[in-house]
């Protein structure tokens, strides 16, 4: 049994953490199992959609590398992406397994009670740094001082999308791409995730807890 200090998730009923808001909402109202009914019944059918769409793409490029054909949609993805090589591009658009992003969100949102959650569709507590994009600010300031914002989404496909996106273009997670283009386990995809969370590796054995914890392997197929 895990506990968090925080609203991440935890892994037992009775340690459970939920961000608490000065207005009173009906999650509060729910137990943790129905907090994770309403979780993954939120969740899982958008990640399943842009999962496959992703999947698709993929599968479809690394065909057409194979064959040496279609350059020019190969070549515009490597500048949109950043890749260096076609390899470099297979590796950011492998989407990884459901099991990992369903992981992901139920920490980053405290299985879909944080405040970043609810008024923001924000899943994965994205930052945002450009201030022309749809945002809303922390509670807490960095150093008591800098305001911390955090991306606005109109959906929750909106959010899945700019995540993956994050992933396939972000420094942070070349580890990340390589072992996803390498394996399929997600036990082993995970350990590339080390800079996403200050937790640092910590996070990597926190997601695979949740992950097994709560079965979500079972996603993946």
């Amino acid at each position: 049994m895990l506990c968090l200090s925080s609203s991440l998730l935890v892994l037992s009923d009775e340690c459970l953490v939920i961000k608490k808001s000065k207005k009173k909402t009906a999650t509060h109202q729910l137990s943790v199992k129905e907090k994770k009914k309403r979780f993954l019944m939120l969740l899982v059918p958008v990640v399943r959609k842009v999962h496959n769409e992703l999947m698709q793409r993929y599968e479809r490029i690394a065909k057409d590398i194979a064959n040496k054909e279609n350059r020019e949609e190969i070549e515009f993805l490597k500048k949109k992406y950043k890749a260096t090589s076609d390899e470099d591009l297979l590796a950011r658009l492998k989407p990884h397994p459901v099991s990992i992003t369903l992981a992901q969100a139920a920490v980053e949102s405290a299985w879909a009670t944080s405040r970043f959650f609810k008024e923001a569709n924000n899943v994965f507590g994205m930052w945002s740094s450009n201030a022309n994009e749809k945002r809303i600010a922390a509670g807490k300031k960095r150093g008591g001082a800098q305001t911390i914002w955090l991306r606005k989404f109109d959906t929750l496909e909106d959010a899945i999308r700019a995540y993956f996106e994050m992933i396939a273009t972000g420094k942070a997670y070349n580890k990340f791409r390589q072992l996803r283009l390498e394996y399929d386990d997600p036990y082993k995809i995970t350990q590339g995730l080390d800079k996403y969370s200050e937790m640092g590796e910590d996070y990597t054995k926190v997601l695979n807890q949740v992950i097994k914890f709560n079965h979500l392997t079972k996603y993946d197929r």
